[in-house]
């Protein structure tokens, strides 16, 4: 079983998940499966099968979300040192072509945001930037071409995941 990193508030978080999905979502479906079952013929009787529908949806995120609590290692990243890029680092970097700065935050791929600068371990960039330094630069393949970024900064910081 492949462990997978994560915060403790991210942890949390994909707890209250599943007991929103066991023990409100689940319920509604059923409730809803049975009024539509009382519609009659099941064969032409669209609410049931839309309540089916999303009952197997439901379902399918418990079953994931399950196996991901139980292979799921908190790491916290208020100890880890900022020598190097790891997770939970936060990482300004500088775009070699344009000068442009930025900020990326490396955390698993239940905590990933792209909106909020938060790329998972498993991106192409945390995967270029993880175990380099300041100062360092690393190339990353993207659609448009090789891009060149340099490590100005690497920190650790509490960031609300939500």
């Amino acid at each position: 079983m492949v462990k997978f990193p994560i915060t403790k508030k991210g942890y949390e978080k994909l707890e209250r998940e599943i007991k929103q999905l066991k023990h409100v979502e689940r319920p509604a479906i059923t409730e809803a499966i049975a009024t539509a079952r009382e519609f009659g013929d099941l064969s032409e009787n669209a609410e049931y099968h839309a309540a089916r529908e999303k009952q197997s949806f439901v379902e399918g995120r418990i079953l994931d979300l399950e196996s991901k609590f139980s292979r799921a290692e908190i790491i916290d990243t208020s100890k880890l040192s900022p020598e190097s890029v790891k997770f939970g680092a936060t990482v300004k970097l500088i775009d070699e072509d344009t000068e442009e700065e930025c900020t990326y935050h490396i955390f698993g791929e239940y905590e990933a945001n792209i909106a909020k600068g938060i790329i998972s371990t498993q991106s192409p960039l945390a995967k270029a930037l993880i175990g380099k330094s300041v100062g360092d630069i690393v190339e990353v393949s993207t659609p448009k071409g090789s891009k060149a970024y340099e490590i100005l900064a690497i920190s650790f910081q509490n960031l609300d995941l939500d």
